[in-house]
C-alpha cells in the first residue's frame, strides 16, 4: 500500500466507494458500504492514486449490522473459495474512528487462501471496510456498515491493576476436528492480554484519561515461514484475538512475537501437536 500506519492519528473519516451501488450487494448483503464523504478525503492517505478494484469476488468481510458491544465488534475476512489469487497486504479501516487504520496485515504464503478474524472498536455508526493487495500489486476492497457508538472510549473491562498484572500473556486454541477437510490445512486462535487502551478512556475512579498503550506489532510464524505480521492502533479491542488458516508445514510449534507502544515486548511458542482431523 502506498501510504502505511501515517493515517493512523488523522482525525477525519471516511466515506464511500462505487462498491455500495453494486447489485451483488444491494441484493444480498444486509449492510453494505455506504455513500459518505470521508473516503473521499481519506483514501489517498491510504493508498495514494492506486486503482481500487472491486472485491467482491476475491474475498468478503463480515461484521454485524448492530454491534452488540462497540468496543468488541466481530470482523471475519475470508478468502472467496476457488480465488487462487494470494493476498500479500492487508488494510482493515474504521471510517469514522479517530484513528482509522485499525490495523495493517502482512501475510506469508503458509497462510494459504486468507481467512482471518479479530474484533475492533468502532466509534460511531461507519463503513468498515479490507483494502487486500494481491501478488500482481493490485488493490481490491469490500466492507460492511456497522451501527455502533462509543467504542473507543468505552471504559475497559479490568481495572488498570489488573490488566498491567496480565499484560502480554498468550493462549493459543486450536480448531482440528472433523470439520477441518482441507488437507494440510490448520485453524487456530490467538488470544493475548491487553488492555489496549486508545486514549480516549476515563480512569473510572479518577476520571482522568488513562494514556494510550496498545499492542502496536505482532508477528506470527511456524519455523522460518511467516504466517502473518501486523501493525496496529488504537482500533483493535482489548485482549486482542486472532482466528486464523494456515498450511501446516510440519514443523510443530507456532511463535509469536509482540510489542507495545511503551516498548514492552512479549514472546511465546505454541506446540502444535498433531492434527487431530
Amino acid at each position: 500500500m502506498a501510504k502505511t500506519l501515517g493515517a493512523l492519528f488523522l482525525t477525519i473519516g471516511l466515506a464511500t466507494s462505487g462498491l455500495a451501488s453494486s447489485p451483488l450487494l444491494a441484493d444480498e448483503i444486509r449492510n453494505p458500504l455506504i455513500a459518505g464523504e470521508t473516503w473521499v478525503d481519506l483514501k489517498g492517505d491510504i493508498v495514494g492514486d492506486a486503482e481500487i478494484l472491486d472485491g467482491n469476488h476475491l474475498f468478503s468481510l463480515e461484521a454485524p449490522y448492530r454491534a452488540h458491544d462497540a468496543a468488541t465488534v466481530p470482523i471475519t475476512i475470508s478468502q472467496v473459495e476457488g480465488s487462487d489469487a494470494q493476498i500479500v497486504r492487508l488494510t482493515l479501516i474504521v471510517d469514522e474512528n479517530p484513528a482509522p487504520v485499525a490495523a495493517e496485515f502482512e501475510f506469508g504464503e503458509a497462510m494459504g487462501a486468507l481467512n482471518l478474524e479479530t474484533r475492533v472498536r468502532i466509534n460511531a455508526y461507519s463503513n468498515v471496510r479490507a483494502l487486500a493487495e494481491t501478488a500482481d500489486g493490485k488493490i481490491y476492497m469490500t466492507g460492511r456498515f456497522v451501527k455502533a457508538s462509543g467504542g473507543c472510549s468505552a471504559p475497559a473491562m479490568k481495572d488498570e491493576e489488573s490488566a498491567l498484572a496480565m499484560i502480554g500473556k498468550m493462549k493459543l486454541k486450536l480448531f482440528d476436528g472433523a470439520q477441518q477437510t482441507v488437507p494440510g490445512r490448520r485453524e487456530a486462535q490467538i488470544m493475548m492480554r491487553h488492555p489496549n487502551y486508545s486514549g480516549l478512556q476515563r480512569n473510572q475512579i479518577t476520571q482522568l484519561y488513562i494514556p494510550a498503550l496498545f499492542v502496536h506489532e505482532m508477528e506470527v510464524s511456524q519455523g522460518e515461514d511467516l504466517l502473518f505480521r501486523m501493525t496496529a492502533g488504537i482500533s483493535i479491542s482489548e485482549d486482542p484475538s486472532f482466528r486464523f488458516t494456515f498450511d501446516d508445514s510440519g514443523k510443530g510449534s507456532v511463535e509469536v512475537k509482540a510489542s507495545d507502544t511503551d516498548g514492552r515486548a512479549f514472546e511465546r511458542r505454541f506446540d502444535l501437536g498433531k492434527k487431530t482431523s
